[in-house]
């Protein structure tokens, strides 16, 4: 436990005194994450603090949208959103205080520090990618931010897809217009169709595309389309599949792109084989049909899973899917918001982890006073951990910054004999429990590495990390 404790992480956050604050973990422009303990049920937790939500609109309305989308798409291979606790004051408040699961690093790491993936690992991770994201289509949302960074990682080869920031619904059962003018996502993993404003529409192809960059990435352990800007990406794209038909450049609506297009040398597509010279055959098929050109050719997320690559692992039974998301939750998009009115919105969201209090809300009855702190012994924990971070001292982790750090834990409370305390760790957990009741298929058992001993377990995936990958204080940034 750390004495002298200096500067404040918690403020005037009653339900602080569920958690015990650990160490920092990230930190960013956003705020800064630490791992916690929940003192109610043992469960090991990830606090994102975003500091001065409201300061800009922009910045504040991605907040909103991302933890209203977190709270719909509620899936194992989603990262999950436990708790966001209450502010002091309704009208106020400007800090946010989210509770995710934790886990202990992401893919980006996984393939940087781990030379001896198998052909299993690579079936696994991408078949746990596509089970996320047939059920995020299922819902009509586009993520538009895949990337390696974005995709948190466990020792047991658990993948989460985090970090929805960019996402948005589409309403409609056709393609979505171009009306999403802030996609700034990482150029390496962006579409043909998105790196040339091609065309008019997009679909949800563009994730596809995305999974289809990350798997390659997967085989070779490096990225695969490293483009140094938008026209140095598209030519590394025509390199390896060669330049596209004019029947799918007739398509492009954008005249410049059509030009580029049409003037550029023929180029011939390189038999990915070639490329990845030790892959599975069925690996290659798949991937040659998840980075098509035309996005029209490319396979839905659920036409994917059901490939013969999947053969033996997939079982549809754990692929769900679920309604479109109500355009009547989005309606916020349609209309200026100004910074009252998101912070109404976001005190409306976080009070959907309140049942109580929401209740008295649309009752037309809630509170506007202060909430008593219960907190003094927070009040300067975090920022000294922060400072001992900072200055780089033995033990502490090496700082990642990616907003979304989810784990998930045993739930183990402290008091078993405490029956009406376990009863309440089950209530506020009935949630999660229906999605995580989804299990990934079963894998062999593998020797997993605990500290400096090595006991023998039987996973419910592929044992993937060595014991100075998991190591948070060993990450490698």
């Amino acid at each position: 436990m750390i004495n002298m404790i200096e500067k404040e992480f918690f403020t005037e956050y009653g339900e602080a005194t569920q958690y015990e604050i650990e160490e920092v973990i990230g930190r960013g422009s956003y705020g800064v994450v630490a791992s916690a303990i929940d003192t109610h049920s043992g469960e090991k937790v990830a606090i994102k603090k975003i500091n001065n939500v409201f300061e800009h609109v922009s910045d504040a309305t991605r907040i909103l949208r991302e933890i209203k989308l977190l709270r719909f798409l509620r899936h194992p291979d989603i990262v999950d959103i436990k708790h966001i606790m209450l502010p002091p004051s309704r009208r106020e408040f400007k800090d946010l205080y989210i509770v995710f699961e934790l886990m202990e690093c992401d893919l980006h790491h996984v393939l940087k520090t781990n030379d001896d993936l198998t052909p299993q690992h690579h079936q696994f991770f991408l078949y746990q990618l596509l089970r996320a994201l047939k059920y995020i289509h299922s819902a009509h949302v586009f993520h538009r931010d895949l990337k390696p960074k974005n995709i948190l990682a466990n020792a047991d080869c658990k993948l989460k897809i985090c970090d929805f920031g960019l996402a948005r619904a589409s309403f409609s059962d056709a393609p979505s217009t171009i009306f999403w003018t802030d996609y700034v996502a990482t150029r390496w993993y962006r579409a043909p169709e998105l790196c040339g404003s091609f065309f008019s529409k997009y679909t949800p192809a563009i994730d596809i595309w995305s999974i289809g960059c990350i798997f390659a990435e997967m085989l070779s352990s490096k990225p695969l389309f490293p483009g140094k800007s938008v026209v140095h990406e598209l030519d590394l794209i025509t390199d390896l599949l060669g330049t596209p038909s004019a029947e799918c450049i007739a398509k492009i609506r954008n005249e410049k792109a059509k030009r580029y297009l049409s003037g550029m040398r023929k180029k011939n597509p390189i038999p990915l084989s070639r490329k990845f010279p030790n892959a599975d055959p069925l690996a290659l098929h798949l991937l040659e049909r998840l980075l098509a050109f035309n996005p029209e050719d490319r396979p839905s997320a659920e036409e994917a899973l059901a490939d013969p690559y999947f053969h033996g692992l997939a079982n549809l039974k754990d692929e769900p899917s679920r309604q479109p998301i109500s355009k009547l939750e989005f309606e916020f998009e349609r209309r200026k918001l100004t910074k009252d009115d998101v912070r109404e919105l976001i005190y409306r969201e976080i009070l959907e982890y309140h049942p109580q209090m929401l209740q008295e809300y649309l009752q037309g009855s809630g509170s506007h006073f202060l909430y008593p702190s219960g907190i003094d012994r927070f009040k300067r924990q975090f920022d000294h951990l922060e400072e001992r971070s900072g200055k780089g001292e033995r033990g502490s982790p090496l700082l990642r910054k990616h907003a979304s750090l989810p784990r998930e834990r045993i739930y183990s409370p402290r008091d078993e004999d405490d029956d009406d305390e376990k009863r309440k760790i089950e209530q506020r957990n009935a949630a999660s429990a229906e999605h995580a009741a989804l299990r990934s298929p079963p894998g062999p058992a593998y020797p997993l590495t605990v500290g400096n001993g090595s006991v023998q377990v039987d996973c419910n995936s592929y044992n993937l990390l060595r014991s100075a990958s998991i190591n948070c204080s060993k990450w490698v940034d």
